[in-house]
């Protein structure tokens, strides 16, 4: 693995072997000159790559007992945000790329993702059960100000009634409070906002290019007062860095407006344990110890853990302390309120390009 100097605003700071290619590549002094001859400095931090990419489908069966929704879609490959813990990071491996900086930088742009959804939505045997918005990278990271996909894709969503669930740690979703609201009222919208921290520093360590804190909880306050019901995740939950936070986190959101809470605890499976570790070791060299043997007794003495059942919340005394606290703020703080169900009986199967009359 290579390491560059410290990159400012960036998670990932080495690009780990792809575990689907037996062989590594470095820069030679001819691509070197190729980057000069196309404007880019090799010695200074890469920009951001945006490729665009066609795939055949776009709405994904998720086969996880963990995640409680049977359909996903991704308009985005890889995610800018730089998350040194994302999970979304070892499947950047399957396009040929790292998991490390690849995955920040470069991101592959669904553009015929509206299409496809559309296409999928039209099919007789298509069942309206809601679907995940995304279920990996997230739908509202930087390049959707550039390329409005999920902003397209909402439409069709809503045309189509289709129940959607939005996950996102983003205030860009704000931009599209017009099609969130009237679809709320229809029961077909939930948005599921992630805040691990509530401290900025943190943030802006563990997640580099994400909305500011302040911004995260004024989102919330704008979503709740259009009707958009929003629960917060606190994701991931990490021993000896956040897991502290829960019931400040818990107050901030309920008086912002969410109407429930949930947690994943970190788990670092395949090359995020020395991704994650990395990032550690440069931010909080004191607590590096402590952090990893805090992680490891959630996870049966390791890392990683994909049992389903267990790998999300984890196990043992400290994940147990974790799930009571967390039972604890739900009583404190949302104590009969819950999120409303989705309105699956509004679904139009529309046919192509056919406008309604009387709307």
């Amino acid at each position: 693995m290579s390491k560059d100097p410290y990159q400012k605003g960036r998670g990932a700071q080495m690009d780990p072997q792809n575990r689907f290619e037996a062989h590594s590549y470095q820069p030679e002094d001819t691509f070197r000159e190729y980057l000069h001859q196309e404007g880019e400095d090799p010695a200074q931090p890469r920009k951001t790559r945006y490729l665009r990419v066609y795939p055949k489908s776009i709405v994904n069966r998720v086969n996880s007992p963990d995640i409680g929704r049977a359909w996903s879609m991704n308009p985005y490959q890889g995610c800018e945000h730089g998350c040194s813990y994302c999970y979304a990071r070892n499947s950047h491996q399957y396009w040929g790329y790292s998991s490390g900086r690849d995955f920040e930088q470069t991101v592959l742009v669904k553009e015929n993702a509206p299409g496809l959804l559309e296409q999928t939505l039209q099919k007789p045997s298509w069942n309206p059960a809601p679907i995940m918005l995304s279920g990996n990278t997230d739908c509202y990271q930087p390049a959707e100000q550039q390329f409005q996909i999920t902003r397209q894709m909402l439409k069709v969503l809503h045309q189509y009634r289709q129940p959607v669930g939005i996950i996102t740690k983003n205030a860009l979703i704000k931009r599209d409070i017009d099609l969130l609201t009237p679809m709320a009222r229809q029961g077909l919208v939930h948005v599921a906002l992630s805040v691990t921290t509530l401290d900025e520093k943190l943030r802006s360590r563990l997640e580099p290019r994400t909305a500011a804190i302040r911004q995260r909880l004024k989102t919330i306050e704008l979503l709740a007062q259009n009707g958009v019901p929003v629960q917060v995740m606190i994701a991931p939950v990490i021993p000896g860095l956040n897991s502290h936070e829960i019931m400040s986190i818990a107050s901030a959101v309920r008086a912002a407006g969410a109407r429930a809470i949930d947690y994943t605890m970190v788990r670092l499976n395949d090359s995020l344990g020395p991704l994650f570790m990395d990032w550690v070791a440069h931010h909080y060299p004191d607590r590096r110890e402590k952090i990893k043997h805090g992680i490891e007794a959630t996870h049966g003495g390791q890392l990683n853990d994909s049992q389903f059942g267990r790998r999300m919340k984890g196990e043992g005394p400290e994940a147990l302390a974790v799930k009571q606290t967390i039972a604890l703020a739900r009583k404190k703080y949302f104590r009969g309120i819950s999120m409303p169900p989705y309105n699956r009986d509004a679904f139009l199967r529309v046919p192509r390009g056919q406008f309604r009359l009387f709307e």
